[in-house]
């Protein structure tokens, strides 16, 4: 089958064919795991052909961190939209811990290569994950100035540290899930940001 034009893009302006390929490589890593899953895989469920794949993304790993990356985004869009929805900032924090959390426990990807693959995961989020984790601080902190400001609370002037040790925080606890605290649950997940989350964040 003949491969859409390598630059094409859709009428939002989106890369519609970098999309494909990260939308075909996680059904494929979602569905048979990375070391199972091929370029010619990738290429043929996104209808276009290898060159194209290597070209516009690289080689399988590539093709791992680009995927994570690009959920990591959507996470982090995600997020943007719960201020919105509360009227205080320790609620705020809550259900961002709450989210991401819960997001991460329950990402398909993350499941399937966690329990199979730790070796293709974890240095997405560790050695290989430094971008992705820069920008999630960033991001968050980002929010956070936003809900500070939104409730007319002092922001302390070593904000993105504080932000960066919080990120820290789950960070570790999505990696390591098992550990004497309860973390369950929405309810614990919550209890668990308002007891030590939001003193970190605001002195």
């Amino acid at each position: 089958m003949p491969s859409t034009p390598a630059t094409s893009k859709d009428a939002t302006g989106t890369d519609s064919i970098e999309d494909r390929i990260l939308d075909a490589a996680l059904v494929q890593f979602e569905r048979v795991g990375v070391k199972k899953t091929t370029i010619e895989d990738v290429a043929r469920q996104a209808e276009v052909d290898r060159v194209t794949v290597y070209r516009r993304i690289g080689s399988r790993d590539e093709l791992v961190r680009a995927v994570t990356a690009r959920e990591v985004r959507k996470l982090l869009e995600e997020l943007e939209q719960i201020p919105a929805r509360h009227d205080t900032f320790p609620d705020v924090v809550a259900d961002v811990f709450a989210t991401v959390v819960l997001r991460w426990r329950t990402h398909p990807l993350v499941e399937r290569l966690l329990t199979l693959e730790p070796d293709r995961i974890l240095p997405q989020f560790t050695t290989e994950g430094a971008a992705p984790f820069l920008l999630a601080v960033v991001s968050a902190t980002d929010l956070l100035r936003k809900v500070l400001t939104a409730n007319a609370l002092p922001e302390p002037p070593d904000l993105p540290s504080r932000t960066e040790i919080a990120c820290r925080i789950v960070h570790s606890l999505i990696l390591q899930p098992t550990g004497g605290i309860d973390l369950d649950s929405e309810a614990a997940l919550t209890a668990f940001a308002n007891t030590y989350l939001v003193p970190i964040l605001i002195p």
